[in-house]
């Protein structure tokens, strides 16, 4: 009896383990991540760009010699995701490098279901993915944030096929350096939902390769074809930015189970607030 109760007791245990979060940053180093930034080779982090100091993950540009050069950068996680709730905490600090481009001041973002670094083309700017573009306020400006830009995508909006590269959210403008938490819903190939602080403040689904990009073509992925899964990145887009907190709730193992599902994404609403 006493060896059925224990192994009962690790079963459950190992089932608690697998419902926690994964700390896709471990709050030391970037070994779980790859970095591609254009115009140079997968794992080249030029200029050290991205890099852990107090225990956050910086993107700096101290080390351009002044000069963007429209270096655009990414930092991808090890491993794919097709289901999952991505929760990180930002902050933009410091000055925009000098040439970088107007629209990238404070503005960064979390790219999801991503192609991988290694089928990036050397002077490819954008991952083809879904991007949750963060944004910084200017300090007078209404400027939101949790946006959605598509690099290579067109996803389904209020039941209509959208195409315009990127759209606002509803959310609140955040000026200055403080840290804002934004987290984004994905559940496979049919809703996405962005969040901040709290508060949903975008929602759209269906996912799916633009045929007329040209990186979609030149990758030989098919038109309209729905985006099941792929990987999670951080963005460097000129302007320092800082993550605290970069985590994930798996949710792959509840997408045949929705009564479980909702249960799961009931007590995983207080993570995003």
């Amino acid at each position: 009896m006493k060896t059925i109760i224990t192994i009962g007791l690790m079963i459950a245990a190992i089932n608690c383990f697998a419902q926690k979060k994964i700390k896709l940053f471990n709050g030391k180093d970037l070994n779980d991540w790859t970095a591609k930034i254009k115009d140079h080779p997968v794992k080249d982090n030029f200029g050290n760009t991205f890099r852990v100091e107090n225990g956050v993950i910086k993107v700096s540009y101290d080390q351009y010699d002044g000069k963007f050069k429209d270096q655009f950068g990414h930092m991808f996680y090890k491993k794919p995701f097709s289901a999952y709730l991505l929760v990180v905490e930002y902050r933009f600090t410091g000055d925009q490098i000098k040439d970088g481009p107007g629209w990238a001041f404070r503005n960064s973002g979390m790219m999801l279901h991503g192609q991988t670094p290694e089928s990036m083309a050397l002077d490819q700017d954008f991952p083809i993915s879904m991007e949750a573009q963060l944004l910084g306020g200017n300090g007078k400006d209404d400027r939101t944030t949790n946006n959605l830009c598509t690099p290579g995508t067109n996803v389904v909006m209020n039941g209509k096929l959208f195409t315009p590269h990127c759209v606002i959210s509803s959310s609140k403008t955040y000026h200055g350096d403080q840290w804002v938490k934004a987290a984004v819903l994905v559940l496979r190939d049919s809703i996405v939902k962005h969040i901040v602080n709290g508060d949903t403040v975008l929602v759209y689904g269906q996912p799916q390769y633009d045929g007329n990009d040209r990186w979609v073509k030149q990758a030989g992925l098919k038109a309209g074809e729905l985006i099941k899964q792929g990987t999670i990145s951080l963005q460097s887009e000129s302007h320092p930015v800082e993550f605290r907190k970069v985590e994930l709730y798996d949710l792959e193992k509840y997408m045949n189970k929705p009564a479980k599902l909702q249960r799961k994404l009931k007590k995983l609403s207080r993570k995003t607030k």
